[in-house]
C-alpha cells in the first residue's frame, strides 16, 4: 500500500510517500480502505521530535490520527461492523491507503455527510469533548472560559459544555473577537488584552486548548480550588494560585465518536475545512496546516 512516512525527525522534507506492507489484521480488528486522512498539530509536534517522551516513534513511521473510508475486512471478534461500511476513527498511522485498528474506535458515518470530510472528526470532536466531560467535569450553572474557541477543538468544547448547562466564555485574540460572536456562547473575550480579561467574571474553570500565554493571563480570574485543564501542556503557575491544573491526552471513543458525527451532520458542531490536498502531497499538507488558522486540513486518496 502507498503511505506517507516519516524517515527521521525534521521539517517536512522528512517525509516522503512509498510503499509499505499492509498493516497486521487481528480478530478484533477492522480493516478500512481510507478515503481521507486529518491531519492535526500532533502531528508535526511528533515529526520534529517533541512528543517523544509521551509518544515515542521509531523509525520508519506513519503519522496520522484521524481516518475516514470504507470498510475492506472485519475480524473474527467484531460485530457492528461489516465490508462496505462508511466509517471514522481516531487511529494511529492514518496517512496511508490503508489502516488497521481495534473496532471500538471506529464510528458509522451518518449517511448525509461527505465521507472524506468526516476525517476532520475523530481527534478534534473526541479531544474538544472529553476536555470538558472527563477533566473539567462542570456542574450546571458553573462559568467555563475555553480558550482557542475558534479552534475545532475549541468547537467541540463548548458544544460539550452547552450540554451540560455550563456558562461558556469563549476566550479568542482581539482580531477574532467579531468572528467569534457568532458561535454560541455566553461571553466573548480578548485574552491578549488585559483590560478586557479584568472585565472576565469569576470562573470556575479554564478549559485550555492553546496554551501559553492564553492561560496565564486568564489565571488570576479563576476563583481558589478551580480547574485548570490543557490539552495542550501542564497548565504554568495554575497550581501555585492554588488551583487544580492538568493536562490531559485524548483517547479513541467509537460510541462518542458516533454522537459527535450526528451532531455535525445535524448543524449542531461545525468544524470548518480549511483545504483538502492529494496524499502526495503530504509534506504541502503539513506546512501549510501549520499556519491555516482554525479549520481542518486533509488529505484525499
Amino acid at each position: 500500500m502507498k503511505a506517507v512516512i516519516l524517515k527521521a525527525f525534521g521539517d517536512v522534507d522528512a517525509l516522503a510517500v512509498q510503499d509499505m506492507p499492509e498493516p497486521e489484521f487481528g480478530a478484533d480488528d477492522v480493516k478500512v480502505r481510507v478515503t481521507a486522512a486529518g491531519i492535526n498539530p500532533v502531528d508535526s509536534k511528533i515529526r520534529r521530535g517533541e512528543m517523544q517522551d509521551l509518544m515515542p516513534v521509531t523509525f520508519p513511521t506513519i503519522l496520522g490520527r484521524d481516518v475516514s473510508g470504507e470498510v475492506v475486512e472485519v475480524g473474527a471478534n467484531v460485530k457492528g461492523f461489516q465490508s462496505g461500511d462508511r466509517v471514522m476513527g481516531m487511529v494511529h498511522a492514518g496517512y496511508a491507503e490503508l489502516v488497521v485498528a481495534p473496532a471500538k474506535v471506529w464510528a458509522k458515518v451518518p449517511e448525509d455527510m461527505d465521507l472524506r470530510d468526516a476525517a476532520a472528526l475523530p481527534m478534534v470532536t473526541l479531544t474538544g469533548t472529553q476536555l470538558i466531560e472527563e477533566q473539567v467535569k462542570p456542574a450546571r450553572g458553573d462559568t467555563v472560559l475555553i480558550t482557542g474557541a475558534l479552534g475545532a477543538v475549541g468547537r467541540a468544547a463548548i458544544h460539550a459544555a452547552r450540554a451540560l448547562g455550563v456558562k461558556v466564555w469563549a476566550g479568542v485574540k482581539a482580531q477574532q473577537v467579531d468572528e467569534a460572536r457568532g458561535l454560541k456562547v455566553d461571553g466573548v473575550v480578548a485574552i491578549d488584552r488585559p483590560e478586557d480579561v479584568a472585565k472576565l467574571p469569576t470562573l470556575d474553570a479554564v478549559a485550555d486548548t492553546v496554551g501559553g500565554k492564553a492561560v496565564t493571563a486568564v489565571l488570576d480570574k479563576v476563583k481558589r480550588g478551580g480547574k485548570v485543564c490543557s490539552v495542550v501542556e501542564e497548565p504554568e503557575g495554575a497550581k501555585e494560585r492554588g488551583l487544580v491544573g492538568n493536562f490531559f491526552l485524548s483517547h479513541p471513543d467509537g460510541p462518542r465518536l458516533a454522537k459527535l458525527g450526528e451532531s455535525v451532520a445535524k448543524g449542531e458542531l461545525i468544524i470548518p475545512i480549511a483545504r483538502r490536498f492529494p496524499l502526495d502531497a503530504a509534506k504541502e499538507a503539513q506546512k501549510f496546516a501549520e499556519t491555516a488558522g482554525t479549520g481542518k486540513v486533509l488529505l484525499v486518496n
